[in-house]
């Protein structure tokens, strides 16, 4: 049977006549840029997550540049993040004029190494980026005491990690400020983009609802320098309706998950490991192969869709080749885009279609 890597339509036909009326009610009203809409979601996720702001802002990637020029980052400072992310981590960084500096990775959890942040600050490190990655936690405490000790502003990257935890406590509550993508493919996606910045900081919310508004808190007041970048009134109500079913989503990829691990215990494929510190939300669900792109072909010829996330690290990728790194510089990451793949998951994913996909790795491994 066909195992399609994601599957949008089914979610939507679940909520299809709990969305269409708000999104009528929002046409009704024309109320299309910020407003109740926005504001009613902003409020929602801030209790989600357990922070006391959140912003809505066009997408994740403009919540991490936003939040980078709110705490004064730019021409000079270098921002340290891991090597492995989605470009849009290591973009925001140099759309704010600062360098991006990229350090290795853990080789179970794939996130940021804390073991070896250190040896990459210097006098011109302004922040660190973790990225919680594929809806791990990245690990938090000896992160913190290391910008603690250096000085340095934390801003976390959670675009994968909606209602993940950290020790018991969800990811957007543990960093000031945190960042989130609402792209549609998220466990908690919009139709279209859009993003969120939350903090507890009340100085740092009133700078960011200026600079995301053409930097004015009244019409036409123009304090500070702005952009425009503002949560859509139609994503933030569709949102609003998912909201509530967010952590029912989340069981149901950890579900997912435990069923890929039994199927995939006795073959040679390393699957996702959950350290006992993390409630993990598999935003992706990752395996590592040596024989991955035979594997990838393999499932693809059965019609079981894949992907990989992310071939390429950052530091190898063209447009940041005029900070010359190498091949050879990160190991761990540089060996881990060899074998990485990302198998089919989704909330709504059914039994027998992780049972196709387990039975195809184990007919290939055989």
């Amino acid at each position: 049977m066909p195992v399609p890597f994601v599957d949008l339509k089914t979610q939507f036909a679940q909520l299809r006549d709990e969305i269409l009326p708000r999104v009528e009610e929002v046409m009704e009203n024309a109320a299309f840029i910020l407003g109740s809409f926005v504001e009613e979601f902003e409020r929602a996720f801030a209790d989600y997550v357990g922070a006391k702001h959140a912003i809505g802002v066009a997408s994740g990637t403009d919540a991490i540049v936003l939040a980078l020029r709110a705490l004064d980052v730019g021409l000079a400072d270098e921002v340290i993040l891991p090597v492995n992310t989605f470009m849009a981590t290591a973009m925001a960084v140099s759309l704010t004029g600062a360098t991006p500096v990229f350090v290795d990775i853990d080789p179970v959890t794939h996130t940021i190494d804390p073991a070896k942040i250190e040896e990459r600050i210097t006098p011109k490190t302004k922040a660190v980026i973790p990225v919680h990655l594929y809806g791990h936690p990245a690990a938090m405490d000896p992160i913190r005491e290391i910008a603690d000790r250096h000085s340095l502003r934390i801003v976390e990257d959670a675009c994968q990690a909606h209602g993940a935890e950290y020790k018991g406590k969800r990811i957007g509550s543990l960093g000031n400020p945190a960042c989130f993508s609402f792209y549609p493919s998220k466990n908690l996606g919009a139709f279209g983009d859009g993003g969120m910045i939350v903090t507890d900081d009340g100085d740092f919310d009133d700078r960011i609802r200026a600079v995301r508004n053409y930097g004015q808190k009244v019409k036409n007041r123009h304090d500070v320098l702005g952009t425009n970048s503002r949560l859509d009134s139609l994503q933030a109500a569709i949102l609003r309706v998912k909201l509530p079913h967010l952590d029912e989503w989340n069981d149901a990829r950890r579900a997912a998950a435990a069923q890929y691990n039994k199927l995939l215990a006795d073959v040679d494929v390393a699957t996702p490991v959950e350290q006992p510190w993390a409630r993990h939300v598999y935003h992706l669900y990752v395996i590592r192969s040596s024989r991955r792109d035979d594997l990838q072909d393999f499932l693809g010829a059965k019609g079981i869709d894949t992907g990989i996330h992310y071939p390429t690290p950052i530091h190898l990728q063209g447009c940041y080749g005029h900070l010359d790194y190498a091949e050879g510089d990160f190991p761990v990451a540089e060996e881990c885009a060899g074998k990485i793949l990302s198998l089919p998951m989704y909330p709504e994913i059914p039994p027998e279609g992780i049972r196709e996909v387990g039975d195809a790795i184990r007919e290939f491994l055989s």
